[in-house]
């Protein structure tokens, strides 16, 4: 097939933040224009605009907003502040893109926006090392043509363009060295299911869905080679926090004697956190998990758990990639 126009996910146009809406995926490509600082919000919380390099910008973005809307209301413009880094506690590149941009709130509104724009350069920038990098790594460990299991969703829609672990994937793609993919489907929002099975067909990408659980079994009888995820947030000790699900699949990686590698960029990496258990998990409430697309599926009396990330121990680590380095895990290659 031709060449594919990548999706840019979020950018500013026009004073405002422009996002692809995430949540009408695969069925309609939409585009949503958020001009205030609630809107973007909004769009965070419902996942109109999700990943962690994304968030990031986003929430550059956002003090970019908000310093336009809330000129010389200096407590106002501190609370929107305040409500855009912590409007999805897990992920660390949210509160970061947002800290980073409110840096310059000193310094006027063009060099707010300056900042904003600079980070999402640099993850464009840091998407095309990534994607080399990993490459190059999954080759050395797996040789030509492996089946590559993903989770949750890494690819562009996760970033501006590009993606992480998706991007390793694309690489491979590119150089004639993958057999396929396997997209795990990523229960309950079927990020997998729904955005990475969209960007896959848009590439010309042979894949196949598998739901989450299926994931370990298909490793133990030698239909996936590798194990490729990107993270929201990785501890100082090398502790890997990630969509729920992305655990499971490490212990499944390491019983089959796989490589489960972490693609992300240098901005998920947060030395200032000890380890996963002193990392906040957002728990997202019933509602994901007692019905399915707008039907209650449960009995009307179920509560349900619904963390929407996981940590997977540094221990089931094979090795963690960014835009600089490859960094070896707990896990000998």
């Amino acid at each position: 097939m031709g060449e594919v126009t990548p999706v840019v996910t979020i950018d500013w146009v026009d004073e405002a933040v422009v996002i692809i809406d995430q949540t009408a995926l695969p069925h309609r490509e939409t585009y949503l224009r958020l001009s205030t600082v609630d809107e973007l919000i909004d769009a965070i919380v419902r996942l109109a605009v999700r990943g962690a390099p994304a968030l990031g910008v986003a929430g550059a973005m956002g003090v970019a907003l908000a310093v336009r809307q809330f000129k010389d209301q200096p407590e106002a413009l501190a609370k929107a502040v305040t409500a855009l880094a912590t409007a999805r506690p897990t992920a660390v590149n949210l509160a970061r893109g947002v800290e980073r941009a409110a840096a310059a709130i000193p310094d006027g509104p063009e060099a707010v926006l300056a900042s904003a724009l600079a980070l999402r350069d640099e993850e464009v920038a840091a998407s095309e090392a990534m994607a080399k990098r990993g490459a190059d790594l999954l080759t050395e460990l797996c040789g030509d043509n492996p089946t590559v299991l993903t989770h949750c969703n890494t690819g562009g829609l996760a970033t501006v363009t590009g993606g992480t672990a998706l991007a390793v994937v694309v690489e491979l793609h590119r150089r004639g060295l993958l057999r396929g993919v396997i997209a795990s489907e990523t229960r309950p929002l079927l990020q997998g299911a729904r955005l990475t099975a969209w960007e896959l067909g848009r590439l010309g990408i042979p894949y196949r869905i598998a739901v989450d659980g299926a994931g370990p079994f298909l490793m133990a009888r030698g239909e996936v080679q590798a194990v490729v995820i990107g993270a929201d947030r990785v501890c100082a000790n090398g502790d890997v926090v990630n969509k729920v699900g992305s655990y499971a699949h490490a212990l499944g990686a390491a019983a089959a004697g796989i490589p489960f590698v972490v693609v992300c960029p240098e901005s998920t990496v947060d030395t200032s956190t000890a380890t996963g258990s002193d990392v906040e998990i957002e728990d997202r409430g019933a509602g994901e998990v007692v019905g399915f697309a707008g039907q209650r599926t449960a009995p009307a009396e179920a509560a349900a758990a619904n963390p929407a990330f996981d940590v997977t121990p540094h221990h089931l680590v094979t090795a963690i990639v960014t835009e600089r380095r490859v960094i070896d895990g707990g896990r000998p290659r």
